[in-house]
Parts: C-alpha cells; structure tokens; sequence
C-alpha cells in the first residue's frame, strides 16, 4: 500500500514539471501531463479499492476474534 502511494507521489511530482514546461509553451509536455493524469487517475482508484479491501478484511478479522470470545 505504501508503495503504492509513493509511486503516485512520484507520478505526481513528474506531473507538475510536465504542467510548468506546457505553461512556457511545451506542447510535447501537456500531452504527458494529460497521459500522466490518466494514470495518475488509475493509480488512485486502485489505491481507494486497496485501502476499501484492507479495511474489510480488518473488520472481519475483529468480528471473528469478537466471537471466538
């Protein structure tokens, strides 16, 4: 998970330089700010159903543990 995370921080980071190049005139660079957004976008989601996963699992594993008691 906190791989993850990083490598969004990372893609991020490449974003924004992507982002300053287009706003002095780089064209070549808002077409890889815009496929980095994608992704970007990708990453995120997979990141929002890990932690959605991670949590369940956690509340199960409680309410077994809940149980056994």
């Amino acid at each position: 998970m906190l791989t993850l995370w990083n490598e969004i921080g990372e893609l991020n980071s490449a974003i924004s330089v992507d982002l300053q190049k287009f706003a002095n005139g780089n064209s070549s660079a808002g077409v890889r700010a815009r496929k980095g957004l994608r992704n970007l976008k990708t990453m995120v989601s997979a990141l929002t159903k890990l932690t959605i996963e991670t949590d369940k699992a956690r509340k199960s594993e409680k309410a077994e543990r809940a149980t056994e008691e």
